[in-house]
This record gives C-alpha cells, structure tokens and sequence, in this order.
C-alpha cells in the first residue's frame, strides 16, 4: 500500500509541477480539461465496456450499490447537521456537503486498488461509481448544489439526460454482452485492455493538475475540520459496518470500503463554480482529503 501511495503521489506532484510551471500557452486548468474529456469519453468507456464485461454481475452489484449509496446518504446527513448546529451559510453549506459526502471513487480510487489489490478491484470501483456514486452526485448532489447555490433560476435538466454519457452507454452495453454470455474476440479484448491501462495514470496526473494550494486559505479552516473528520474517518469506519451488514466477503468488503474511504471528489469543484457554492473553500477540501488520504488510507488498508 505504501509503496502504492509513493507511486501515486509522484505522479500527483508531476500534474501539480505542471500547475506551477505550465508550458507557454498551455495552462494546467487546460491540460486537466483536455486530459479529463479524453479520458471521460473515450478511455474510461473502454474500460468500463472491459471490466463489466467479464464482471460478476449480480447481487453482488446491488450490495455494491447499498454500501456506497448508504454511506454517501449518511454523509450528506452527517455533514447538513454539522453546518446546521455552527449555522454555516448557504454557499458554504453546500460546499460542505459535496465535500464530506461524495468520495473520489474512480480518479483516485481506481489506481490505488488497482494497485493495492490487483485487476480484480477495478470491478469494484467500477461498479461503486456507475451503480452508486455516479447516480448519487447527478441527482441528490445536483440537488444540494442547485438548493443551496445561487443559480436557482436555471431549469432543472432531465434525470435521463444526465445519464446520457459515453460511460453510461458503454455499461448498458457490457451489462447485455455479460447477461447473454457473450466472449468478446480476441482482437476487442487486447485493444480494450491497452486502452483501460491508460486510465489509471491519466487520472492521477489530471488530479495532481487539479490541486492548488494557493485555494487553502485561513478563513476557510473552520469549515474543514468537520469534512475531514466525516470524509477520512467517520464515514469510512461506518462503511465498515455496511459492508457486514449487505454480506460483502472479505476481499470485496476491504476494496469496497477502501474506495469509499478515498478523499472528496473532485467533479464537486465544476458543481460548486455552477451553482455559485464555496468554490475556494471545496478546492481547499479536496487539497487537504487528498494530501490527508495519504496517512488515512493505509490506516484503513490495515484496519481492514
């Protein structure tokens, strides 16, 4: 696992070398949003049609779905309690939220279990973001972000519109060739193989670019301290439980629950810049859980 974290962070600290020394013309904001559609649209389709096609699939896919859907709903609870007893404000609330409640499931989870467990655990991630988190932060994350931020007037999209994405079709697809017992030729299997090792480091590199130090300010440490407690350690530990509870087996339950452990998401900052939420106070949540997840996550990995 340490060995695993020493890899990952390196990797994290060349996109965020890229932050501070960016080529002529080429900004870190624009190399992560170039990097990240190539890989929302192109990569992790491929990937995901690879792993759910030979994936178990099954009851195994909706305790899957419990754990992470309870533990994301425990943590909105969580943390809506905390910013109502200190009487946070709007924009911070929300920006509390989306930062103690939805984990880095695939950008940061994927690498670190893939690496830590073995191949197997990409199943594990990918099942928790597409049946789990993903659904989680397209409706009830939507929803916090749109309550507590400033563009209320915006119309409200189609629930189905959201699900309208490369990765979601590239699921249903894989879900009907797995159901119907479909091998895939041998050829599609290499291509989509080669083209799902290309994921993991992209992701990494693209978080790193996204970490800014310069967000962490000192008005903004109060509103941490509460994320952090929720995010690294209460909710993890509750997920422990969740995990009994559903029967997950051993080897599923510590991957499982290890992803639900990683640190704040960061699609919350797109959210946040949407909806006029704490913009600076969520990049500095996800600064800190990162950085942070870097002494919690093999705390976990032992425990579990």
């Amino acid at each position: 696992m340490n060995t695993t974290l020493i890899q990952m962070t390196v990797l994290m600290l060349c996109g965020a070398g890229w932050r501070l020394f960016p080529l002529p013309g080429l900004s870190a904001d624009q190399t992560r949003l170039v990097l990240t559609s190539v890989v929302y649209y192109f990569f992790l389709p491929a990937m995901v049609l690879d792993v759910l096609w030979k994936a178990d699939i099954g009851w195994q896919s909706l305790k899957y779905s419990a754990l992470g859907c309870s533990t994301i709903l425990l943590g909105i609870v969580c943390s809506w309690s905390v910013t109502r007893l200190f009487k946070f404000k709007n924009p911070q609330t929300g920006a509390v939220i989306l930062a103690a409640a939805y984990p880095n499931v695939t950008y940061l989870g994927l690498p670190v279990l893939e690496q830590t467990f073995g191949p197997w655990a990409r199943s594990v991630v990918i099942q928790l973001d597409l049946f789990a988190a993903a659904p989680m932060v397209f409706t009830t994350g939507i929803a916090l972000a749109r309550y507590y931020g400033g563009n209320a007037d915006e119309k409200p999209k189609s629930l189905f519109g959201f699900f309208n994405a490369p990765p979601f079709w590239a699921a249903a697809l894989a879900v009907v060739l797995n159901l119907n017992h479909i091998d895939a030729p041998v050829w599609l299997a290499g291509l989509l193989q080669k083209l799902s090792a290309a994921v993991a480091p992209l992701m990494i590199f693209s978080l790193g670019l996204a970490l800014s130090w310069r967000a962490i300010r000192l008005r903004n440490l109060p509103y941490l301290l509460p994320v952090i407690l929720l995010k690294l350690l209460l909710l993890p530990w509750a997920a422990m439980h969740i995990a009994d509870a559903v029967q997950l087996r051993e080897q599923f339950k510590a991957a499982a629950v290890l992803d639900l452990a990683m640190p704040s998401m960061v699609l919350g900052v797109v959210l946040c810049d949407r909806y006029r939420l704490d913009s600076a106070l969520y990049a500095t949540a996800v600064t800190l859980t990162t950085a942070l997840s870097l002494l919690s996550l093999p705390f976990w990995f032992r425990v579990l």
